[in-house]
């Protein structure tokens, strides 16, 4: 079982970022620390296996990485690329390794943070709109949110990943 730690938002870092963009970058922070923890384990085979027919480890960690973008993508005043759509229609197929599936995920983590920083001069009241039906937010809203569903599907993942190791 893996040495529990201090969570990122108890390490007392980013104390420069403003509370709202800290608690973001501390929660992907958690999701980077958790998924390596609980599920970098897991074979190719396991991360795809669906359990009583939960969602696989695979989808829940692609879900975290392509949702990051979509959600940075309203956060940043934009609509969604045709190939940010294709990416969300092919969350489900598991026909990635686990080797690519944590790349794609780390490499989404860090770009999030990245974007995350790039909004501190944006007003968190600023409104903005999600989805196909322009549903209304803000960017504090979509942050808060990114937040949310990170550990979310983090939590979906590492549980699922439990059970999918109990046998061993």
């Amino acid at each position: 079982m893996p040495e529990a730690t201090i969570e990122p938002w108890l390490r007392g870092t980013l104390t420069e970022v403003n509370a709202v963009h800290r608690g973001v970058l501390h929660a992907l922070q958690l999701a980077e620390e958790d998924v390596a923890r609980w599920c970098g384990e897991l074979s190719d085979t396991e991360i795809h296996e669906r359990p009583f027919n939960l969602p696989s480890v695979g989808f829940q960690i692609r879900h975290i990485a392509r949702s990051l973008d979509r959600l940075l993508t309203y956060a940043e005043g934009e609509d969604l690329s045709a190939e940010q759509l294709t990416a969300l229609k092919a969350e489900m197929e598991a026909d990635a390794t686990r080797e690519a599936i944590f790349a794609e995920f780390n490499q989404a983590i860090a770009e999030a943070k990245r974007r995350v920083v790039a909004l501190l001069a944006v007003d968190l009241n600023r409104s903005r709109t999600v989805g196909r039906k322009r549903l209304p937010t803000s960017v504090g809203g979509l942050l808060v949110h990114i937040a949310d569903h990170s550990q979310r599907h983090v939590g979906q993942a590492i549980t699922t990943a439990k059970v999918v190791r109990a046998p061993r």
